[in-house]
Order: C-alpha cells, then structure tokens, then sequence
C-alpha cells in the first residue's frame, strides 16, 4: 500500500512578495484537498481561545488530512502569524438554495491597501481571491456574484475583526463583529456600511462585540457607532495595542 505523500508546510522566504506567499499558502491547502467525506477530522470551537485553535492548526499541518471551510479559516491564520503586515478577518456568508441555507466562511486578507481572501470550497470561485481589491466591498460582491453561479442567493454577511498575531493570545476571534442582512439592502447601502466598517478596522478603534454582548448579532453595524465614541479619545492608545 502506497502511503499518500504529505504536502510541505510552506515556509516564508524574503524574496517572496506577499501575493506569492499567499498563493503558496492556498496551494498548499489545495493539496490538502477539500474534505468530502461527510466527517469532520479536526474539531473547531469558535469559542475556543486563538492559542487552542492554533494548537490545532498545527494538527492539521501533521495529518496533513483534507480539510474543510472553518479548518482553512484556522490553517489560514496560523500559516499566515509573523508577517504583521497581513491583517486577517474572518467572513461568513449564509446563502438560499433550494429551500435550504448553507454556511460558507473564508479568511479575508488586508495588506498594502488591498483585499483578498484565502480559504477552501467545493467551487473554486468560492475560496481564495486575489490580493487585487481596493475596497471590502469589492471583495464581497465578487463572492455575491460567485454564489449567483451557482443560484444561491446571499441572504447575511457577517465580518470579523482582525485576528491578533500573537499565537499564544487567549483571545477568541471575533467572528462577527458586523452582521448584514443583505438580501433586504440595496448594494449601495451595503458598499456603504462595510466601507464604514473597513475604515474602522483599518484605525483599530472596534472592540470585539462579544465583550459586550455575546448572544446578540449586530445588525448592519448601528450598534458600532457607540464603539466609535467610546473608543475615539484612546484612538492612539488603540493603534499601538495589537489586541
């Protein structure tokens, strides 16, 4: 019996640019391959501290098994610690087909002013996009558009916060910060709110939600703007505080 080779965990070289680094990264997870079976081989707790999930992460680097949605999110950060340039965020999408819903979540990518995405998907438009996109919104209607291939319609949007470089943080990721029911907005009302979050994102001023309330989603960003406030006479403080 022939044992499977295990892909090389790719390593950061200086010569490489980030856009490269990035592609060896999601063609690692490729040759991983996306897990078809129907069971899930690493279990993921989004409640779970980053320094779990990164212990976890480098589970899958050993097992080197195929992988799903939510293990290339967590595979995705942990590959991608170190390069503090690279701010990472999570963002989910809840789609209608068929009379049923489906739950996708990829890793966005912010880095020189641009957007892009790593991830993994049954469709190859539904995972990672180029480091090419100038605004969040961008990159949010190319995933719409992708999904309308495939006659799923996008019913919310939910962003996260940028997820810390410390690998040792006991702090969960922040999934969704910013919850947009999209399916009853107009696109210009959407543009204009993740532009408003993105902004936010990008000066470090948003705390994450659950420290204030954990069960309830925020819709459509509203309950950000007392954040705003709060958290604008420590702008500077924030800066500096990676967390």
């Amino acid at each position: 019996c022939v044992q499977p080779s295990v892909p090389p965990v790719p390593n950061y070289k200086l010569s490489m640019s980030i856009p490269e680094w990035l592609q060896a990264i999601q063609t690692y997870m490729k040759m991983l391959q996306y897990n078809h079976t129907g069971t899930q081989f690493f279990e993921i707790r989004k409640t779970r501290p980053l320094s779990g999930l990164m212990e976890t992460a480098k589970e899958m680097t050993r097992e080197s098994l195929p992988i799903k949605c939510l293990e290339a999110v967590i595979l995705g950060i942990y590959l991608t610690n170190g390069q503090p340039s690279v701010e990472r965020f999570p963002i989910s999408f809840k789609t209608h087909f068929s009379g049923n819903y489906f739950h996708h979540v990829v890793l966005g990518i912010y880095c020189n002013g641009r957007y892009g995405s790593l991830g993994m998907s049954r469709r190859s438009d539904l995972m990672d996009k180029p480091l090419t996109y100038r605004t969040l919104s961008d990159l949010i209607f190319e995933f719409e558009d992708s999904y309308k291939k495939y006659l799923h319609s996008v019913k919310k949007v939910k962003i996260g916060l940028y997820v810390p470089h410390e690998p040792h943080s006991f702090q969960p990721i922040e999934w969704k910060q910013l919850v947009l029911n999209v399916s009853k907005m107009m696109r210009t009302e959407v543009r204009k709110e993740l532009e408003k979050f993105a902004r936010d994102m990008r000066m470090k001023i948003l705390k994450p939600s659950s420290a204030h309330s954990p069960m309830k989603e925020r819709s459509r960003g509203k309950s950000l703007s007392p954040h705003r406030r709060q958290a604008s006479p420590q702008r500077r403080v924030c800066r500096r505080d990676k967390s």
